[in-house]
């Protein structure tokens, strides 16, 4: 195809939207920026039924924060518009009108009841449901009888009843159907509202858009959208189906894998570069081996060519590791101020707001190597901002040590701590590695007992460092609170 590439993401805002529904939007995103292409957005709001109140915000938001700017759409404008299809009506109902016209649609009375009783009736038959075409060939007499009595029809394409029905897929290759397979399905509701066939043609075709991404569950409507194309005189856009995302267990990715909607992650601490990075790398390859790409890289290596024909894992493992390596490539500057909306969330409510930025600023260096999400660093971090410790004193004790032991040790730590004139990771560690061994004991067993008491945690970030930090009152403070809980173990 020669034409300039206009790809579309096309969401319909019934809910959040997950995984599966932002890769496809990453996908046109990548194809539209390598090729020089227009990406546009567009609402296909016509289940009106379904509809979920605040979701095209939800969609829009989820876009920008992975960096999926759009060149048309509901927001921006452009020369295709309007981008919501609740505001396309009339174009669907002079479409459906004109394939009556024509020949290739017919105006269908059936009742709901009717079409039930039909779909349980083919059941028991064991025959597969479709509708049996009943008002396919009603007289004018008949017609006008049926439009007398006000009922309000739907229109249903006539669909061939012999031959077949194929395309080309980028992935998949050449896609034949047989048409006896195909019932006459509903273009136009008889609320006036589109189905997805008849909308998703019609503005595709009238928004020039040269490929359409979407999930290999589409597949098999996809003839049914080639026989509207052909009955309009359109040229069809290209046709790329994404092979589903899979779980760990090679079934359909859902909330029960640990899915999300894609806001979630944020919430959940994770940065929009990992998001960005790690879905792109479900179901596309750039050779099988590089796993870490930035935005640039993914842009100028992206081709249509390289995304799979299987089912791609979702490996939430891969996902955690992933944004632990993003993490530990942030500056520090950068580290704070992402870790401070979470801080402000996720630390205790006593701890004094608004936080102090230098002090965050500080802390940042100690945890950036240990945590994997942005939603971990308050409970990485609690112990550097709060006043109070609660730790079960047994925790102060070290291997091969009593309390009567560990009680001495603190006490000697705390008198020579308390004359220094600095405080910092070099003058803690010259005065503390030889206070061990002048008291006969390993240097674990004073740094564990030490570490517990500044901190109330037998797991943090080096001692020396973390003291630094915390400061020589708040540090003396903590010790002594320490020995006090020792004196009252061991009376």
């Amino acid at each position: 195809m020669t034409a300039p590439v206009r790809v579309r993401f096309a969401p319909s805002p019934t809910g959040r939207p997950q995984v599966g529904n932002i890769r496809t939007a990453m996908f046109d995103w990548l194809f539209a920026r390598h090729t020089g292409g227009t990406f546009i957005l567009r609402i296909e709001d016509t289940d009106v039924t379904r509809k979920v109140e605040g979701a095209v915000e939800y969609i829009m938001e989820g876009l920008k924060w992975l960096g999926l700017d759009w060149d048309e759409g509901p927001d921006v404008g452009g020369d295709y518009g309007p981008y919501y299809q609740s505001q396309r009506l009339d174009l669907y109902k002079q479409a459906a009108e004109r394939l009556v016209e024509q020949g290739n649609a017919y105006y269908c009375y059936c009742s709901p009841e009717r079409l039930e009783a039909m779909r349980k009736e083919q059941v028991a038959r064991k025959q597969p449901p479709g509708y049996d075409r009943l008002c396919r060939n009603l007289s004018p007499q008949e017609t006008a009888a049926k439009e007398s009595a006000g009922i309000k029809p739907v229109v249903r394409f006539k669909v061939p009843t012999e031959g077949q029905t194929g395309f080309h897929d980028l992935i998949y290759g050449d896609v034949v159907f047989e048409n006896s397979n195909i019932d006459d399905f509903v273009m136009l509701k008889s609320d006036g509202y589109p189905t997805y066939h008849l909308a998703n043609v019609v503005d595709d075709h009238a928004m020039k858009i040269s490929h359409v991404i979407r999930g290999e569950d589409w597949i098999s409507s996809t003839p049914r959208h080639i026989l509207m194309y052909r009955a309009f005189g359109y040229e069809p856009p290209q046709y790329i189906h994404n092979p589903l995302i899979l779980g760990p267990d090679r079934s359909k990715l859902s909330k029960r894998h640990g899915a999300m909607s894609i806001l979630e992650y944020r919430d959940d601490g994770y940065l929009p570069e990992t998001m960005f990075n790690f879905i792109a790398l479900i179901g596309w390859s750039l050779d099988d081996k590089t796993e870490l790409m930035t935005r640039q890289q993914l842009v100028e290596n992206f081709s249509l060519e390289r995304m799979g024909k299987t089912g791609a894992i979702f490996n939430k493992e891969k996902l955690d590791w992933m944004n632990g390596v993003y993490i530990r490539s942030l500056t520090i500057d950068d580290l704070t101020q992402r870790a401070l909306p979470f801080l402000d969330k996720g630390l205790p409510e006593n701890i004094k707001r608004p936080l102090d930025v230098d002090y965050v600023r500080q802390v940042m260096p100690l945890i950036q190597e240990r945590a994997k999400k942005l939603a971990e660093i308050p409970e990485l971090t609690k112990f550097f901002f709060t006043e109070e410790l609660n730790y079960d004193p047994a925790l102060l004790i070290a291997k091969n040590m009593t309390a009567e032991s560990t009680l001495k040790t603190l006490e000697v730590a705390s008198q020579r701590i308390q004359p220094l004139s600095s405080f910092n990771e070099e003058v803690l560690e010259a005065l503390l590695r030889p206070l061990a061994e002048e008291l006969g004991i390993k240097a674990g067993q004073l740094f564990s007992p030490l570490r517990t008491a500044v901190s109330g945690e037998t797991a943090t970030p080096p001692l020396f460092e973390m003291m630094e930090v915390l400061g020589k009152g708040r540090c003396l403070k903590r010790i002594d609170e320490a020995v006090a809980k020792l004196k009252k173990l061991s009376s």
